[in-house]
């Protein structure tokens, strides 16, 4: 509990991690709040029934609160929550303002607790960051985002928050490496997951870095790195060191 965790991914497609969490939360009965800006509802819920889980019947029983960033956007730039009387998370999109304010209070609203809750704990998990950078936020504004929620879910409520970004390290995009190189020094875990460095390879589809910052809570203490090649499955992904995979075995 209260633990900041940073998704990565460098040449590859980190998504498989955030359907692993999001489908961990729900199923160990935590109140999870999805800001999902990078596919749709119909995406995440075919991928999680493959995973054992409803994303339907989740939302309907009040467990899962989903933004579906690409539906917000739309419905934004076109005026129809306008029309509706609603203001929307995405509110920065509209000139309006050019913090995330709206979309902080979005998230404090929706994981903030009821009496008649009965979820174990808040989770909060973003899919992707990047992407509100590419939707014009500055890089100030989404590190202030994920301080304040840091400091209202891990902090006051005792959850949980979960980050997906994606990195390049010869990339010339300055702002999202600033964001990137940021959020990796506040985090308390890291998964790096990377593609392959001599191209493609049927049997290992990647490898992935865990970072766990114990210098992070002691100062003396040095951060535990172990590596890890993987292979992604219809409905699991299997593990192994590296250097014993099938194609070397």
């Amino acid at each position: 509990q209260g633990k900041f965790t940073l998704l990565r991914d460098t040449r590859t497609d980190g998504s498989f991690l955030v359907h692993h969490f999001l489908s961990f939360y729900l199923r160990a009965g935590c109140k999870v709040c999805f800001v999902a800006l990078l596919q749709s509802f119909s995406h995440y819920n075919i991928v999680a029934q493959k995973l054992g889980v409803s994303l339907t019947a989740a939302k309907e029983q009040g467990q899962l609160v989903f933004l579906e960033g690409l539906k917000s956007c739309l419905d934004l730039l076109f005026g129809e929550e306008e029309q509706q009387g609603q203001s929307s998370p995405l509110q920065f999109l509209s000139g309006s303002s050019s913090d995330l304010r709206a979309l902080f209070d979005f998230v404090r609203v929706s994981l903030a607790p009821a009496d008649r809750d009965s979820w174990k704990g808040p989770v909060l998990l973003v899919d992707d960051l990047s992407v509100l950078l590419s939707l014009g936020a500055a890089p100030v504004a989404v590190l202030d985002f994920i301080h304040y929620c840091r400091v209202s879910v891990c902090c006051q409520l005792q959850g949980n928050v979960v980050v997906l970004v994606h990195s390049n390290e010869d990339s010339e995009d300055e702002e999202n490496e600033l964001v990137v190189n940021s959020l990796c020094h506040h985090s308390d875990l890291i998964l790096w997951a990377e593609g392959l460095a001599t191209g493609f390879c049927k049997d290992v589809h990647g490898q992935i870095k865990i970072i766990k910052r114990l210098s992070l809570r002691q100062a003396a203490e040095q951060d535990l790195v172990q590596i890890y090649q993987y292979k992604i499955q219809d409905r699991n992904v299997t593990f192994f060191a590296r250097g014993l995979s099938a194609a070397v075995l």
